[in-house]
This record gives C-alpha cells, structure tokens and sequence, in this order.
C-alpha cells in the first residue's frame, strides 16, 4: 500500500472545482494507493498565513505529498524528492504586472516547481505556458488531464430551433463575455448564466434583448441541473488552463461552442465547435451552425460521448497511481 497525502488550499466561498477534481479522483484510485486529505489550516492571504501553512505542511508530509493546486507555495515545506506538485493554470502571472508580477513568478511557480520531484499540468497548453513563460525545465513537467465527475451523465433533451437556451459559465475577464454577448445579439436565445456578473457585464446582455437568467455561485448539484436545462454550452473564453465544462456538457449530451486556442481545442478533440474568441461574428457564426444544422450537431453530442471517456476519473486516477509509485520506488 503507498500513501499519498494530498495538500488542498482552504477553500474560501467561491471555487471548489480543485476540490471536486480530486475527491473524484481518490474514489477512483486503485486499491493500492490509499490517498489522505490535508487542508491549509490557512486561506491563502497575507504573508504570516501563508508561512504557516508552509510550516503546517512541512509537519504534516508523508512517504508521497502531492499539493493539488492553487497553494503553490507549501511545497516550500515538503521534501523535494517525494512532492508532486499539480498547476492548473498560468492566469495569475497574465493578470499581474509588475513587481507583483515577479513576486508572483518566483514564489508561485520559480521556487515551488524547482522543489518538487514532479510537476503536472493539467493540460499540454498549460505545460507550455510554464516552459514559456516561468521558464520551468521541460523535462520536469508531465502532463495529466483533470477528469470529468462520474455524476455528468447523458440527459437526452429535444434542442429547442427557435429560442434555445444556452448555457454560459463563468464571468471572469478570460470568460469573454463582452464578445458573446456581442455574438448572440441578433439571435433568438435565453441565457443561463452561471457566476455573479457585475452590472456592466450584466447590461452587456439586457441591453441586446437577451433573456437573462443568473445562477449565481452554484453546487454540484445545481450545475448538473444548468446543463441540463440548457441546449447548448457557449465556453469561447480566451484562456483557460483546461476547461472543464466543454467534458460536462458533453457527458450530458449538449453541444459546445468553443475556442480553438489555449487547451480548448486538446480538451474538446473533434466533438466541438470551434470559432474565434476574439471575433463575435465567428462565435455568432459557430451558435447558428450548431442551432441549425441537426445532422452536425448530432454529430457533435455522439462524439462528444466518445471524448469524454478519454478524461474518466479511472482513466486519469491510474496515470496519477503509476506516478505515484515511482515515486515511491525511488524512495525505498
């Protein structure tokens, strides 16, 4: 039996999709790994919390440590030869500038990739963004996919020609929604609109005549209801470090629009449509085609099935059992 300790951030109100992922994960996990939770004691804010969360994580390391995401930094606490450390994406560095920027670099990526045995991106976009911009040494990072949740199973649903509804997650800048809005002007649809959108974000679609409909912060459950409830999932973000919903939509059986930049195009295969982020009339062009050509998007949600067994908990649990035994090997 090898143990492995999983790392987790504490959570704060919003975002828990790192967690998810992982719970997935360790339900998934061959019987030989038996994988233990351990939470930063901390939120990640401030100087003095985040010390303690690498001094709590250095007291708390075992035979195999694996820091799951977003709390870079406590692998500053974990011995470097059995620590696995998991990035999911380069956004901070994008949004930063500056001084903040480099602190950022150093203390989030710099140190924290050259501490650990193994570094794993969740996508080969996101491995290159670290070669690219941290300059982290390529033969360090492996890449393993992030997994859809068993829980997204196919919902058949009658896709509605004349005002479908389409299925919007997300409101951060990388979100795009300024383009689709732009994008589903002139066309007859309601939006489902998951995250709390700011008043201007929120006028961007009312001022066009779009229906409107916000989730705001949603459960798992309630996210399973949103797909759905939809026809199609719109996800034309201008990054991301995976894209997780274009796998949910297609385990439910909903078409997707989406980018074919960043790691969209790697996570959606050949079951996606895919446009321009950065022009609303390819997205528009991209909506119409799959609100109007049945036989594509049928094609669309068959391949879709198939995509997603690619990325199952199993799947991506055993690639992260075969690294852990490695690891484990080298250290008996």
């Amino acid at each position: 039996m090898i143990e492995v300790i999983h790392f987790q951030r504490k959570p704060g109100s919003r975002g828990f999709s790192i967690e998810r992922l992982f719970e997935d994960l360790r339900a998934a996990m061959p019987a030989t790994i038996h994988c233990r939770t351990h939470i930063a004691p901390n939120l990640s804010q401030g100087l003095w919390s985040r010390i303690a969360s690498i001094l709590d994580a250095c007291r708390n390391a075992g035979a195999v440590n694996h820091v799951t995401g977003d709390v870079h930094f406590v692998a500053l606490g974990l011995p470097g030869k059995n620590t696995v450390l998991t990035i999911h994406d380069c956004g901070i560095l994008r949004r930063s500038r500056g001084l903040k920027h480099a602190l950022l670099k150093y203390f989030w990526y710099t140190l924290p990739i050259a501490r650990c045995r193994v570094v794993t991106a969740i996508s080969a976009a996101t491995r290159n963004e670290l070669i690219e911009l941290v300059g982290a040494p390529a033969e360090k990072i492996r890449v393993i996919h992030d997994c859809v949740s068993p829980e997204f199973q196919a919902s058949p649903a009658i896709f509605n020609r004349v005002r479908p509804t389409i299925l919007i997650l997300g409101t951060a800048p990388n979100k795009n929604l300024e383009r689709m809005a732009a994008a589903l002007e002139e066309i007859a649809c309601s939006v489902i609109l998951v995250g709390r959108p700011t008043d201007t974000q929120r006028a961007m679609f009312l001022n066009r005549g779009i229906h409107l409909i916000e989730l705001g912060d949603v459960n798992n459950g309630e996210i399973l209801t949103a797909y759905q409830r939809c026809d199609l999932v719109l996800f034309a973000s201008t990054h991301e470090g995976f894209g997780l919903p274009i796998l949910e939509a297609q385990a439910v059986g909903r078409p997707v629009v989406t980018s074919n930049c960043s790691s969209m195009p790697e996570v959606a295969g050949d079951a996606a449509c895919l446009v321009d982020p950065f022009d609303p009339r390819s997205i528009h062009a991209g909506i119409e085609r799959v609100s109007c050509d049945e036989n594509y998007r049928a094609q669309l949600i068959s391949r879709g099935f198939e995509n997603v067994r690619r990325f199952s908990a199993t799947r991506i649990a055993a690639e992260y059992a075969t690294l852990y035994r490695e690891i484990a090997t080298t250290q008996s």
